[in-house]
This record gives structure tokens, sequence and C-alpha cells, in this order.
């Protein structure tokens, strides 16, 4: 025959032949690649923008006065003229230096033009000479002289006209307040002392005007400015108050105040804006004000004001807190980061072992057949890389549209991260199947003998494997409980739940066969087949089962840890907010030692929802005697009055101090008769160091309540009427001069139902509840989205717990498909088939949720010492809330529902693969020549 002229047809390329052939396959690793890239995508984009959120709000809700950056500056020399003086403070000049300095800031210092003020004031008060001022103790009133800049764009003119003046007439406003409080008008004059002559100078007030906007930064940083305060002065020990005010000057007649006594000087306020930061910029802007402050950019701003200018600020005082918690709260969320991507890599090599798993023949086949390794690993790497690169990759995309800056724009966060997690998560799912396949098929082979976790014996080189592992982990362990988290760079601590997790499977397996030999003998005498089958065939189960178990107890050892942080987080919180408050609710005056008005005791039992109420009396600083005498140093502490029996029912239900009523049995000598009876003696409960100093003799007390004698009857770290850490309590009904002072309210009461109450008898007691306190503690972007991330790590670790049960009963699906059939055709009903996949299923199931639970609970006390979540659990640093610390401590809950949980679904999956291979008929899985 004639040799054809066309070409041989081409044959189908390889990794379209498999995609076609399975294409469900491709799309649930598809699938699987796309949730996981955009969960390791998504996380430092999460993490950026809370961090970034964390610092805006801690510089935005900042007090103003804090937050400012205000430069001083000395007024022109005396040495020169006074004309050539007040010339160098007019408007002109001020508003050229202020436009100068603005511009002179270091990145990534930014200000807000809008909030900029300049001008001139005098920082000592000058006093009012005039007779007709208000002098509620025969002292004359004092001023502030400021001639701020902007004042008309900042105030509301309500009477008079706006303030002109000169250097040698000026005029002045006042804010409503301070002419109210100093009944000033229209048309007063205020003389003031004179500097350089004897003459006083004469401040004309030309209208009253209203702050608009009194909590910004223009009002808010000298509240002087808006609001008259009365200043107290104490003279031959009696305490006299004088009314201190401010008259705010025209821009024009500024430099008047350099003919007065006041100590002139020029300021330029400046208020920062935080839009524009990220978290990434926490070091630069420290760097930054660190300069400005005390550095080389402050010698530049000296040189366009004067030599003698300073700037303060408390805006790095904010950037440190910050800082700190930021510390603080990072390396608590690596844990979970660690946690979650050891559970996500072992479910991605899971994955290609289930593809290893159902293609072995064929492998073994073209293996047999004289294919090379480096041939079949590109084929396999063409299969996965086709599947998993795109998925990657939208993955990545949907990270970036869906995890966005705080501000809503496309810029802000770094990609770097994002990408680099996504290319990771890629070349796992793309290399997992072909190394997985060049190690089986290393050597041709037809047929594989048994590989059963009861017969298998563990390599060296796994051993040694486990050994490193080992001392990692002990090592992490150790560090951890010696240094703590505090190093945020330290990813070895951080990952010391998962390396314990990692020991304690590598553990379980090698134990795994011992309980299914202890069960098989006496398995075999129950009546049926089931059970001893099941055991037989969980024995039989292949060695590779190694990887779902590991899944399962990591998954089970980071839902534990975060569960218990979690858990320890609200802990704190409802504990701390307790120890605020002292109840449910607190009642007390604005002043400490404001007694209780008549009847609000009983207005307050009757509202809805109050179950108790204990009143108390308690008197700060009261002087304590010791039993060394004089020479002790000087000591005072609160005492509390308490009526004994509702302070022990409600020290009971807190938990704080709790002791019998009966330690304060009354000496039924109190009240007024008992002003001179200083022989009876109390019985006192106290806190250690008060019953130190006290012994345990009567000590004699001088107090507002009465002159009385002491005996510790008792000691307690904490009681619910104080958040201090010294005390002394008695029996309110044995004071002298008894009056209540607060109310601890037990009970689900409405807030505006007990303030109705409380306002009803009094408008100078405040209610205080523990919900409104319990939430001032979370009052930072840091702390939510730090919870935010446990709660999605520990939602990620169950979702892939659920992959990883699913991925394990469907590497054996087929083998248990046939094997059904088989025994359907020796009478094994449908009823005994569900039970049978379901018993054989259960072993491994049960051992990973003991085994998770163990660990968890294990890997909870194991790493307390080291972890403290108080600056996850509190806003405040420690020192400045009632709690000093929050340790961390093992929750029931999140230790016992995920193992359940995992035994439930497990149950649950075996019994739903035998309904569906009971309704498949058993001629296809049967017929002759089938090699399973």
């Amino acid at each position: 025959m004639p040799r054809s002229d066309k070409p041989a047809r081409a044959v189908a390329p390889w990794v379209r032949t498999r995609l076609r052939t399975a294409p469900w396959a491709a799309a649930a690793l598809a699938l699987l690649v796309l949730v996981t890239a955009y969960l390791a995508a998504a996380l430092p984009r999460a993490v950026d923008r809370y961090e970034t959120e964390g610092l805006r709000h801690d510089i935005r809700s900042a007090a103003p006065r804090n937050a400012v950056l205000e430069l001083t500056a000395q007024p022109p020399p005396a040495s020169l003229a006074l004309a050539e003086r007040q010339a160098q403070l007019t408007p002109g000049v001020l508003q050229g230096q202020r436009d100068e300095v603005r511009g002179l800031f270091p990145e990534p210092i930014r200000t807000d033009p809008r909030q900029t003020v300049h001008g001139v004031r005098t920082v000592k008060r000058v006093e009012g000479l005039d007779r007709w001022l208000p002098r509620p103790d025969g002292i004359s009133p004092e001023f502030v002289l400021s001639a701020p800049s902007g004042l008309p764009e900042h105030a509301t003119l309500r009477a008079g006209r706006a303030a002109a003046g000169t250097a040698t007439a000026p005029e002045a406003v006042v804010t409503a307040k301070t002419a109210e409080s100093l009944r000033l008008k229209p048309g007063s004059v205020v003389h003031v002392p004179g500097g350089s002559t004897p003459e006083p100078v004469a401040v004309k007030i030309t209208g009253i005007v209203e702050p608009r906007g009194p909590e910004t930064a223009y009002w808010a940083v000298e509240p002087l400015l808006r609001t008259p305060a009365l200043g107290a002065a104490v003279s031959d020990f009696e305490v006299k108050y004088y009314w201190q005010g401010a008259l705010l000057l025209s821009p024009t007649s500024g430099p008047a105040v350099l003919s007065t006594t006041g100590e002139p000087e020029v300021f330029f306020r400046f208020m920062p804006t935080a839009d524009h930061l990220t978290g990434r910029d926490t070091d630069r802007l420290a760097a930054a004000l660190d300069s400005a402050t005390g550095g080389p950019d402050l010698v530049a701003l000296r040189k366009a004001v004067g030599p003698n200018s300073s700037v303060t600020t408390e805006l790095d005082a904010i950037v440190d807190s910050y800082r700190s918690m930021r510390e603080a709260i990072d390396p608590v969320v690596a844990v979970a980061v660690f946690g979650i991507g050891a559970v996500a890599a072992v479910v991605l090599a899971m994955t290609g072992g289930l593809f290893v798993a159902r293609r072995d023949s064929e492998l073994a086949l073209i293996r047999s057949r004289g294919a090379s390794l480096t041939g079949i690993g590109l084929r396999l790497l063409g299969e996965t890389s086709a599947v998993a690169v795109p998925a990657a990759a939208l993955a990545l995309v949907l990270a970036l549209v869906t995890v966005r800056p705080p501000d809503g724009g496309s810029g802000g966060i770094p990609l770097g991260p994002s990408v680099l997690a996504a290319v990771a998560v890629a070349l796992i799912a793309t290399l997992v199947l072909p190394v997985r396949a060049i190690v089986a098929h290393r050597r041709p082979r037809l047929h594989g003998g048994r590989d059963d976790l009861l017969t298998a014996r563990p390599s060296r080189r796994r051993t040694v494997v486990e050994l490193t592992l080992l001392v990692l982990a002990v090592g992490a362990v150790a560090s951890l409980r010696l240094r703590g988290t505090g190093d945020s760079g330290d990813h070895l601590v951080s990952a010391a739940p998962v390396l314990v997790g990692l020991i304690a499977a590598s553990v379980l397996v090698r134990i795994y066969p011992l309980p299914l030999r202890w069960l098989a003998r006496p398995a075999r005498r129950l009546r049926g087949a089931v059970g001893p089958l099941a055991l037989a065939r969980a024995g039989r189960a292949s060695s590779s089962g190694t990887l779902p178990l590991l899944a399962l107890v990591l998954a089970l050892t980071t839902a534990a840890f975060g569960g218990s942080v979690l858990a320890g987080v609200a802990d704190a919180r409802d504990r701390a907010a307790l120890l605020a408050t002292g109840a449910d609710a607190r009642i007390g005056g604005e002043v400490a030692w404001t007694p209780l008005p008549a009847g609000l005791t009983e207005s307050v039992r009757g509202v809805p929802g109050v179950r108790d109420v204990a009143p108390v009396q308690i008197e700060y600083g009261v002087d304590l005697p010791s039993v060394q005498g004089s020479a002790a140093q000087p000591m005072s502490a609160p005492i509390v009055g308490v009526e004994p029996a509702s302070y022990t029912r409600l020290a009971k239900r807190t938990g704080f101090g709790p002791f019998p009523a009966g330690l304060l049995a009354s000496t039924g000598r109190g009240g007024e008769g008992a002003v001179a009876d200083t022989e009876r003696v109390l019985p006192a409960i106290a806190s250690p160091s008060v019953a130190e100093r006290l012994g345990r003799g009567p000590q004699e007390i001088v107090s507002a309540a009465g002159v009385f004698r002491v005996k510790v009857v008792a000691v307690r770290s904490a009681t619910p009427a104080l958040d201090d850490a010294d005390f002394l309590l008695v029996n309110g009904a044995d004071l002298t001069h008894r009056a209540d002072t607060s109310l601890l309210v037990t009970g689900p009461v409405e807030g505006a139902a007990l303030r109705a109450a409380v306002t009803a008898k009094s408008d100078s007691h405040t209610v205080k509840l523990r919900s409104e306190v319990r939430a001032t503690y979370v009052d930072s972007p840091l702390q939510s989205g730090a919870e935010r991330i446990y709660l999605g790590a520990i939602g990620a670790g169950a979702a892939f717990a659920v992959v990883a049960v699913l991925l394990s009963l469907l590497q054996s699906a087929p083998e248990r498909t046939v094997f059904l059939a088989r025994l359907r055709t020796m009478g094994l009903t449908r009823r005994q088939s569900r039970r049978l996949l379901s018993l054989e299923a259960l072993p491994q199931a049960v051992l990973a949720a003991l085994g998770g639970m163990l660990v968890g609970w294990a890997t909870v006390p194991l790493l307390a010492p080291g972890v403290d979540l108080f600056r996850l659990a509190l806003a405040t640093a420690p020192g400045f809330a009632p709690l000093d610390s929050a340790p961390l401590r093992a929750d029931p809950w999140s230790l016992v529902l995920p193992a359940l949980a995992v035994v439930v679904l497990t149950a649950f999956a075996a019994v739903g693969q035998a309904w569906w291979a009971g309704r498949r008929g058993s001629i296809k899985e049967l017929r002759a020549g089938d090699a399973r």
C-alpha cells in the first residue's frame, strides 16, 4: 500500500484527558484550594486592617488635650522697644509662622488645618481688680487673657459685637457661661494689673459668644476658655474659693498681653489626623514624634518661631500604648494562625493521598511498563497545577476585593503577604500529589501488600522526625512558660500548641493498634458478626490513616485552645466589670462621701428586676494604727460599714471574699450614744496588708464614722464594695455615725428604670451598671479584630475537620462498597451494613476525639503560665483596671463539644455512605475480573 502523506492524529493531551475523565474530582480540588487560599490570603489583610483601625481609633478617640501638638515660644525679648515687640505679635506675622511650622512636621505626622489654632496668651492668670466682680470668699477672680485665631468660625455671637481693638485699647469677648458666672456683659470693662506701668490695663467686653462644638480641640484643650471654674486656696487651715475665667481677646488686641503681669506666651496648636496612618506606621510615627519634640526636627521648628520654643504632646504615649497592646495581642493571635495553618496543610496532604490511593493501580501499571518517575511526576504536576493555580489566583483576587482597607480604598494594605500565602497554598496543592505518587512508586510493582495499622512498623526516618518534633515541642513549651508571648517574632513559641498536637497524634497512631487488639478477643464472644467484623476491618485500615488522625487532633487542639482563649477573655471582662461595680448595679454620689437620701433604698427595692440590695457606708483614707507603733510608715485604707446579712449574700454570689455573717456580729453598742465609748471592740474583716498592720489585738480607729477599736477576725483578699487592694469591713450598725453612701444592687435590672428611681430621690447620685462597665473594656478594634480572627480560626478548623473526616471516608469508599456488595450476597441486611460501617469508622473517630480532648486539656495548663490575656480582654493597661492579669484556663465546652461533634459526624457520614451504597446494585461491584 502506498504510504499516506497525511500526518498521524495527535494523541489528546494528558492533562485535558485526565480533567475530562474526572471532572468532579478536579472541581472538588479546585474548591478546596479556593477556600484554603482565600483564607490564607485574607488573613494578613484582615490583621493589617484591624491594626490600622486600632491605631486610628486610639488617636481619634483620645482626648484633644492629649493628642494635640502644641508649639510654644517666648515673646520677643524685653530688650526691644514695646512697639517693636508688639509688631512681632500681629496676626499676619503669627499666621505666617503657623503656615511655616505646619509644613515642617516630619512624616507621617499630618495635621488638620481646620483645627489649627495660633495666638498669644498669658501663662499666669491675672487678677481682676474691679470691685464689682464676684468674690465668693473675698478673693478676687483671676483671668486668662488669650487671643486665639479663628474665633468667628468656632463661636456664635449671642450679644454685642465681635471684638476688635488694638494693643493699647484691647477688646475681648466672653462665653455665655463666663458672662453668667462673672457678671459680665457687653460694655463691661475689666481692669487687670499692668506690667511695665502702675496703670492697670483696661479690657473692654464687646460681646458674648456661644462655643460651636465644645468637644472639639479648639475649646477642649483649654476648658477654661469656655467654662469658668472655682479655684481653691488654703488660708489659715481654711479652704476659700475664687473664680477663674478667660477673656478672649481679638487677634489685633493680642499684643496687649505684653503690658500685663501674665507672663505672655506665643502658642501654635495642631491637631494630628489619622486617616492616612496604617498599623505599619507605628514605628515611623513614634520616631517622628521623638524628632519633633527633642530631635533634629525641633531644631527646624525653632528656626521658624524662636530659639526657646518647645513642642509638647502626649501623642507619643498614645502610640506607645497602642504598640504595647498590639505586641501583647499578636502572639496570642499567632497561636490560632499556626493551628489553622497546620490543619489546612494536613487536609491538602490528605487530598493528595486520596488521589494517589484512587489511582494507585493506574500508576503502578504505568510504572511497570517503563514510565520514569520524572515523567509521572511532571504529568501529575500538570494535572494539579491546571486546577490549583487558577483556583489560588481567583482566591487571591477575592481576598483583595472582599478585605479592603478601613477607608474603602484599594491601597493601604501590602500585597506581598497575601500573594505569598496564596502561592504557598497553590504549591502545597500542586506538589502533594506528584510527591506522594513518586514516593509510593519508587519501585515498579503490580500488587501491593497489606498496609494495615496493626501490622505497619514505623520506619527509622519517621522515628527521627517524631523525636525532632518532640524536642521542638519541649523547647517551645519551655520557652513559652519562661518568657511568655512577649516576643512577637518568636514563631516557635506561637507554634507550641501545634507541636504538642503533632506529638500527641504520633503517639496516638503508635498506640492505636493496642485497644483494637484488646477489644478483638471480647468481641468474638458477641452474638452476630457485625461487631467482630467491624473491629477487624478497623484494624486492617491503611496506615495512611495517620493524616486524618493528625488533622482531627490538630483541629480539636486548635478549637480547644481558641475556645479557652475566648472564654478566658469573656471571664476576665466579666470579673473586672463585677469587681469595678461590686454587683449588677452600683448607686453612689458624685462625691464619694455623699450620704444616700432617705427612702432611696426602699425605692430601689421596688424597681422591677431587683432581687437584693446591700447598703454600705464607705469612708476613704482612714489612718490605720500599727502594731509597730510610731516606727511604722503611715498607711490609710477605706473602712466599710456593711449590713452583714445582705452583704454576705452579695459576697457569696460574686465570689469576692465570702464570709459567714456571724463573723461581723453586732456589739449592740452603736449609734450616736457610743461617741464616748472607746472601749468597745468591733469584729472586722481586713485585706491581707491591713490585717498584717493591725495585728491580732484590738486597735483604735479614729474616723468620721466614729472612734472605736477593731479586732481582725478574718482575712479576705477582695470584697464587693471596693476594687482597691486594702480595706476594713465592720458591721455598720456598730458605727457611731451611720450613713450609707452606696447601694449594691443584684438582679437583671433595667438601667432606665433604676436611674428613674434614683433621679426621683436625688440628682447628685449616679447609677453604674455592670453591663455598661463591661462594654468599656472592648473599645479598641485591636481587641475585636483579634477575637474575630480567633472565631474564624475555630470555624475554619471545624470546617477542615469535617473535610478530613469526609476525605478519610472517601479514600476507602470504593473498597467498602465492594465489601458491602459481597456481604449483601451473603445475607447482610441494610441495617446491618449501616451498623458495620459506623462501628468500623468509630474507633479512629473516638481515638481522635479522646486524643484531641486530652491534648487540648493538657495544652492549656501547660502553656497558661506564658499566656496572659489581659490586653486582649481589657482595653486599659495593667494597673489601671480592677484586675492585674487574665490567666488562660481550660474551657470544658471547648474541649467536649468539638470532640463529640467529630464522633457524631463520623457516624452520620458512615451511615450515609452505607445508605448510598445500599441504593446501588451489586452487579457492577462484583463483575468478574474486577481487581477490587
